[in-house]
Protein backbone atom coordinates (compact mmCIF):
# COMPACT_ATOMS: atom_id res chain seq x y z
CA UNK A 1 0.00 0.00 0.00
CA UNK A 2 2.88 2.21 0.42
CA UNK A 3 4.20 1.72 -2.86
CA UNK A 4 0.88 2.15 -4.45
CA UNK A 5 0.47 5.36 -2.44
CA UNK A 6 3.65 6.94 -3.58
CA UNK A 7 3.21 6.37 -6.82
CA UNK A 8 0.19 7.95 -7.13
CA UNK A 9 1.06 10.96 -5.41
CA UNK A 10 4.16 10.59 -7.68
CA UNK A 11 1.42 10.99 -10.92
CA UNK A 12 -0.45 13.15 -9.56
CA UNK A 13 2.11 15.65 -8.40
CA UNK A 14 3.25 15.46 -12.77
CA UNK A 15 0.37 16.08 -13.22
CA UNK A 16 0.05 18.93 -11.84
CA UNK A 17 3.30 20.34 -12.34
CA UNK A 18 2.17 19.34 -16.08
CA UNK A 19 -0.51 22.13 -15.79
CA UNK A 20 1.12 24.70 -14.84
CA UNK A 21 2.39 25.24 -18.27
CA UNK A 22 -0.68 26.85 -19.43
CA UNK A 23 -0.83 29.40 -16.52
CA UNK A 24 -0.26 33.00 -17.75
CA UNK A 25 3.34 34.25 -16.72
CA UNK A 26 3.83 35.41 -13.11
CA UNK A 27 2.62 39.32 -13.07
CA UNK A 28 1.51 39.59 -16.58
CA UNK A 29 -0.67 42.71 -17.03
CA UNK A 30 -2.21 40.73 -19.84
CA UNK A 31 -3.57 37.79 -18.51
CA UNK A 32 -7.31 37.07 -18.06
CA UNK A 33 -7.48 37.91 -13.89
CA UNK A 34 -5.79 41.35 -14.78
CA UNK A 35 -7.91 42.00 -18.02
CA UNK A 36 -10.85 41.52 -16.77
CA UNK A 37 -11.55 39.68 -13.37
CA UNK A 38 -9.61 42.40 -10.85
CA UNK A 39 -10.83 45.31 -12.38
CA UNK A 40 -14.59 44.42 -11.91
CA UNK A 41 -13.81 43.81 -8.06
CA UNK A 42 -11.65 47.12 -7.80
CA UNK A 43 -14.16 49.11 -10.03
CA UNK A 44 -17.45 47.33 -8.96
CA UNK A 45 -17.54 45.85 -5.97
CA UNK A 46 -19.15 48.71 -4.19
CA UNK A 47 -21.89 49.34 -6.30
CA UNK A 48 -22.66 46.12 -6.26
CA UNK A 49 -21.94 44.27 -2.81
CA UNK A 50 -22.28 47.61 -0.88
CA UNK A 51 -19.30 46.76 0.83
CA UNK A 52 -16.60 49.57 1.04
CA UNK A 53 -13.85 46.37 1.99
CA UNK A 54 -13.01 44.74 -1.73
CA UNK A 55 -11.47 42.01 -0.13
CA UNK A 56 -14.85 41.22 2.15
CA UNK A 57 -16.77 42.02 -0.76
CA UNK A 58 -14.92 39.19 -2.58
CA UNK A 59 -15.07 37.03 0.26
CA UNK A 60 -18.45 37.18 1.82
CA UNK A 61 -20.37 38.36 -1.62
CA UNK A 62 -18.44 37.04 -4.64
CA UNK A 63 -17.10 33.67 -2.97
CA UNK A 64 -20.14 33.40 -1.04
CA UNK A 65 -20.15 29.48 -1.64
CA UNK A 66 -16.80 28.93 -1.41
CA UNK A 67 -16.42 30.44 1.58
CA UNK A 68 -19.57 28.76 3.50
CA UNK A 69 -17.70 25.03 1.61
CA UNK A 70 -14.59 26.27 2.81
CA UNK A 71 -16.28 26.51 6.76
CA UNK A 72 -17.60 22.89 5.95
CA UNK A 73 -14.47 21.62 5.16
CA UNK A 74 -13.02 22.72 8.64
CA UNK A 75 -15.58 21.47 10.33
CA UNK A 76 -15.56 17.65 8.77
CA UNK A 77 -11.53 18.07 9.95
CA UNK A 78 -12.74 18.59 13.57
CA UNK A 79 -15.51 15.90 13.01
CA UNK A 80 -12.97 13.42 11.25
CA UNK A 81 -9.95 14.37 13.79
CA UNK A 82 -12.65 13.66 16.57
CA UNK A 83 -14.13 10.16 15.11
CA UNK A 84 -10.33 8.84 14.00
CA UNK A 85 -8.59 9.97 17.52
CA UNK A 86 -11.39 10.11 20.34
CA UNK A 87 -10.64 7.10 22.90
CA UNK A 88 -13.40 5.88 24.94
CA UNK A 89 -12.70 7.50 28.77
CA UNK A 90 -12.63 4.48 30.37
CA UNK A 91 -8.89 3.52 28.08
CA UNK A 92 -6.27 4.35 29.97
CA UNK A 93 -3.39 5.69 27.95
CA UNK A 94 -0.63 6.08 30.14
CA UNK A 95 0.77 3.66 33.17
CA UNK A 96 1.08 5.85 35.96
CA UNK A 97 -1.18 9.27 36.81
CA UNK A 98 0.46 11.69 39.63
CA UNK A 99 -2.15 13.15 41.35
CA UNK A 100 -0.46 16.81 44.17
CA UNK A 101 -1.96 17.00 47.41
CA UNK A 102 -3.22 20.65 47.16
CA UNK A 103 -2.07 21.33 51.06
CA UNK A 104 0.89 19.54 51.02
CA UNK A 105 2.31 19.65 47.68
CA UNK A 106 2.91 16.17 48.04
CA UNK A 107 2.81 14.02 44.50
CA UNK A 108 1.26 10.42 44.70
CA UNK A 109 1.36 8.34 41.73
CA UNK A 110 -1.90 5.51 40.63
CA UNK A 111 -1.34 2.90 38.64
CA UNK A 112 -3.75 1.11 36.64
CA UNK A 113 -6.65 3.54 37.11
CA UNK A 114 -7.23 6.18 33.76
CA UNK A 115 -8.22 9.39 35.86
CA UNK A 116 -9.20 9.28 39.35
CA UNK A 117 -11.74 12.25 40.55
CA UNK A 118 -10.17 15.36 41.63
CA UNK A 119 -12.36 17.45 43.27
CA UNK A 120 -11.08 16.64 47.02
CA UNK A 121 -7.73 17.69 48.45
CA UNK A 122 -6.04 16.18 45.53
CA UNK A 123 -5.31 17.57 42.01
CA UNK A 124 -4.41 15.49 38.88
CA UNK A 125 -1.04 16.67 37.10
CA UNK A 126 0.47 15.90 34.10
CA UNK A 127 2.92 12.97 34.12
CA UNK A 128 5.51 15.23 32.33
CA UNK A 129 5.27 17.62 34.93
CA UNK A 130 7.15 20.40 35.91
CA UNK A 131 6.84 23.12 38.56
CA UNK A 132 4.45 26.18 37.67
CA UNK A 133 5.83 29.61 36.77
CA UNK A 134 3.73 32.04 38.60
CA UNK A 135 5.02 34.32 36.44
CA UNK A 136 3.89 32.66 32.87
CA UNK A 137 0.81 31.27 33.83
CA UNK A 138 -0.20 35.46 35.16
CA UNK A 139 0.71 37.14 32.54
CA UNK A 140 -1.11 34.72 30.36
CA UNK A 141 -4.03 35.28 32.13
CA UNK A 142 -4.02 39.17 32.14
CA UNK A 143 -3.08 38.96 28.11
CA UNK A 144 -5.76 36.43 27.24
CA UNK A 145 -8.56 39.03 27.62
CA UNK A 146 -6.72 41.69 25.71
CA UNK A 147 -6.30 38.87 22.91
CA UNK A 148 -10.28 38.01 22.92
CA UNK A 149 -11.24 41.59 22.76
CA UNK A 150 -8.95 41.64 19.64
CA UNK A 151 -10.57 38.50 18.01
CA UNK A 152 -14.44 40.49 18.57
CA UNK A 153 -12.88 43.47 16.83
CA UNK A 154 -11.49 41.84 13.88
CA UNK A 155 -14.77 39.99 13.89
CA UNK A 156 -16.81 43.04 14.03
CA UNK A 157 -14.57 45.60 11.98
CA UNK A 158 -13.46 42.51 9.18
CA UNK A 159 -16.26 44.24 7.17
CA UNK A 160 -14.72 47.84 6.82
CA UNK A 161 -10.81 46.08 7.21
CA UNK A 162 -9.18 43.80 6.71
CA UNK A 163 -10.35 40.88 9.41
CA UNK A 164 -12.85 38.74 9.63
CA UNK A 165 -14.49 35.33 10.34
CA UNK A 166 -11.68 33.01 9.94
CA UNK A 167 -8.53 35.41 11.52
CA UNK A 168 -11.23 36.12 14.54
CA UNK A 169 -11.74 32.46 14.94
CA UNK A 170 -7.84 32.11 14.83
CA UNK A 171 -6.82 34.55 17.40
CA UNK A 172 -10.00 33.27 19.98
CA UNK A 173 -8.33 29.74 20.02
CA UNK A 174 -4.77 31.31 20.15
CA UNK A 175 -5.77 32.72 23.29
CA UNK A 176 -7.30 29.28 24.40
CA UNK A 177 -4.35 27.58 23.36
CA UNK A 178 -1.84 30.14 25.39
CA UNK A 179 -4.04 29.51 28.59
CA UNK A 180 -3.73 25.82 28.11
CA UNK A 181 0.18 25.71 27.45
CA UNK A 182 0.87 28.08 30.57
CA UNK A 183 -1.53 25.94 32.96
CA UNK A 184 -2.33 22.46 31.45
CA UNK A 185 -5.08 20.54 29.56
CA UNK A 186 -7.88 19.90 32.17
CA UNK A 187 -7.73 23.77 32.71
CA UNK A 188 -9.36 24.33 29.44
CA UNK A 189 -11.31 21.70 29.67
CA UNK A 190 -12.87 22.83 32.32
CA UNK A 191 -13.69 26.60 30.39
CA UNK A 192 -14.44 24.97 27.16
CA UNK A 193 -15.84 21.65 27.68
CA UNK A 194 -15.77 18.74 24.75
CA UNK A 195 -20.16 19.23 24.41
CA UNK A 196 -19.67 23.01 23.29
CA UNK A 197 -17.04 22.81 21.37
CA UNK A 198 -19.38 20.57 19.02
CA UNK A 199 -22.28 22.63 19.88
CA UNK A 200 -20.28 26.04 18.64
CA UNK A 201 -18.55 24.30 15.96
CA UNK A 202 -22.27 23.21 14.48
CA UNK A 203 -23.68 26.31 15.18
CA UNK A 204 -21.27 28.41 12.92
CA UNK A 205 -22.32 26.31 10.02
CA UNK A 206 -25.70 26.32 11.04
CA UNK A 207 -25.38 30.29 11.46
CA UNK A 208 -23.67 30.67 7.83
CA UNK A 209 -26.27 27.95 6.10
CA UNK A 210 -29.36 29.60 7.73
CA UNK A 211 -28.51 32.92 6.62
CA UNK A 212 -29.03 31.94 3.06
CA UNK A 213 -32.10 30.40 3.31
CA UNK A 214 -33.32 33.50 5.17
CA UNK A 215 -32.54 35.71 2.46
CA UNK A 216 -34.05 32.13 -0.05
CA UNK A 217 -37.92 33.33 2.10
CA UNK A 218 -37.70 36.87 1.37
CA UNK A 219 -37.62 36.12 -2.59
CA UNK A 220 -33.93 37.06 -3.04
CA UNK A 221 -31.10 34.29 -4.52
CA UNK A 222 -29.43 32.18 -1.48
CA UNK A 223 -27.14 34.24 0.60
CA UNK A 224 -27.96 37.43 -1.55
CA UNK A 225 -27.58 39.70 1.73
CA UNK A 226 -30.23 42.60 -0.10
CA UNK A 227 -33.07 40.40 1.07
CA UNK A 228 -32.28 40.86 4.66
CA UNK A 229 -32.58 44.68 3.66
CA UNK A 230 -36.16 43.96 2.40
CA UNK A 231 -37.27 41.46 6.05
CA UNK A 232 -35.73 43.77 8.66
CA UNK A 233 -36.71 47.28 6.55
CA UNK A 234 -33.27 48.60 6.83
CA UNK A 235 -31.18 50.33 3.97
CA UNK A 236 -29.51 48.00 1.59
CA UNK A 237 -26.24 48.89 2.75
CA UNK A 238 -27.39 48.06 6.35
CA UNK A 239 -28.36 44.69 5.20
CA UNK A 240 -25.68 43.93 3.43
CA UNK A 241 -23.69 44.75 6.67
CA UNK A 242 -25.60 42.44 8.59
CA UNK A 243 -25.47 39.05 6.55
CA UNK A 244 -21.74 39.65 6.26
CA UNK A 245 -21.45 40.02 9.96
CA UNK A 246 -23.92 36.85 10.58
CA UNK A 247 -21.92 34.87 8.26
CA UNK A 248 -18.99 36.06 9.67
CA UNK A 249 -19.90 35.24 13.31
CA UNK A 250 -20.56 31.55 11.95
CA UNK A 251 -17.00 31.16 10.41
CA UNK A 252 -15.72 32.23 13.57
CA UNK A 253 -17.63 29.77 15.88
CA UNK A 254 -16.58 26.84 13.30
CA UNK A 255 -13.06 28.04 13.51
CA UNK A 256 -12.38 28.59 17.03
CA UNK A 257 -14.19 25.59 17.86
CA UNK A 258 -12.29 23.54 15.15
CA UNK A 259 -8.99 23.84 16.53
CA UNK A 260 -9.37 23.94 20.17
CA UNK A 261 -11.06 20.30 19.01
CA UNK A 262 -7.89 19.35 17.18
CA UNK A 263 -5.51 20.64 19.21
CA UNK A 264 -6.85 18.66 22.41
CA UNK A 265 -7.42 15.37 20.56
CA UNK A 266 -3.74 15.57 18.68
CA UNK A 267 -1.96 17.16 22.34
CA UNK A 268 -3.38 14.33 24.43
CA UNK A 269 -3.24 10.98 22.00
CA UNK A 270 -7.09 11.29 21.81
CA UNK A 271 -7.86 11.04 26.12
CA UNK A 272 -8.77 14.76 26.56
CA UNK A 273 -7.17 14.14 29.85
CA UNK A 274 -3.67 15.29 29.91
CA UNK A 275 -0.61 16.37 27.77
CA UNK A 276 0.84 19.07 25.26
Amino acid sequence: MKAISLIAVLLAGIALVYTTSDFPAWGDPESPASLHVSNLYIEQSYEKTHTPNVVTAVLADYRGFDTMFETIVVFTAAMACFFILRRSREECVLEHYYYRHKATGLVVRMSGACAAPTQGAFEQIDSDWTPQDVVVSTVCRLLIPFMQIYAFYVLAHGHYSPGGGFQAGVVMAASYLLLALSHDLRFVIARFSERLMHILAAAGVTIYVGTGFIALTTGANFLDYGGLAGLLRMPLASGHSLGILLVETGVALTVCSALIMIFKLVSSQGTINEGL
